[in-house]
């Protein structure tokens, strides 16, 4: 007999006694942290994002394409990878060259590139966590791992729940989710901090309304 199967062996005895009529899993966790206005949410997001080492910017839809192309001159991006479905007029104020998304991309050619754009599916303000699904704005996983800096924008608050299981709400469990607190980083056992070891070294967050005016960034 092989591990595999005396593995599935004991799965299959400690759920003998399970039958499936027996109705969903009770789930008695709280499912959120206190209560918390929109702006009160949107606001922790902006906070533990920081925590993490994200840069946190905030501008109104029609100020976006400016930050964005602002925040590419900054770091002297010349190539930028874009997801299909990225809305053109995010990167209309930039002359960076625009590489699209494409299946057959090998990681060297994405390593030269310089930024990535992309949306999100859904932000965690209780865990200053961004989650991506692979949506038309979000692109291949891959694309938010190899550049070594990522512009990732949030609308507020449609795109802001407060925890966890609210995310999980909003998304497919059948497509693959990438979720992310803060910039790449690791430590060894000295506790010597590491970023850019397995995805961007920098993060930056644009959280982007449609009536607020926009504000100094938050570090």
């Amino acid at each position: 007999m092989s591990s595999r199967e005396r593995i599935l062996g004991r799965v299959r005895r400690a759920l003998a006694d399970v039958r499936g009529e027996d109705g969903p899993v009770e789930r008695a966790y709280l499912r959120e942290h206190g209560e918390r206005s929109v702006e009160e949410t949107v606001d922790l997001l902006a906070e533990n994002l920081a925590d993490y080492r994200a840069i946190v910017h905030r501008c109104t839809e029609g100020e976006l394409a400016v930050v964005v192309g602002r925040l590419l001159a900054e770091r002297g991006a010349k190539k930028v990878v874009t997801p299909a479905g990225l809305p053109v007029d995010w990167l209309a104020a930039t002359d960076a060259e625009q590489v699209p998304d494409h299946a057959e991309s090998t990681p060297d050619e994405l390593d030269r590139v310089d930024s990535v754009v992309t949306g999100c599916a859904v932000a965690v303000a209780e865990t200053g966590t961004i989650v991506l699904d692979g949506g038309p704005d979000q692109g291949r996983r891959r694309i938010t791992l190899v550049p070594d800096h990522h512009i990732c924008v949030v609308r507020v608050p449609d795109q802001v729940v407060s925890s966890v299981p609210q995310a999980l709400d909003r998304l497919d469990p059948t497509r693959p989710s990438t979720w992310i607190s803060g910039p790449s980083a690791t430590s060894d056992i000295e506790l010597d901090r590491v970023e850019g070891v397995h995805g961007p070294r920098t993060l930056e967050v644009v959280l982007v309304s449609g009536d607020r005016p926009s504000t100094a960034a938050e570090s």
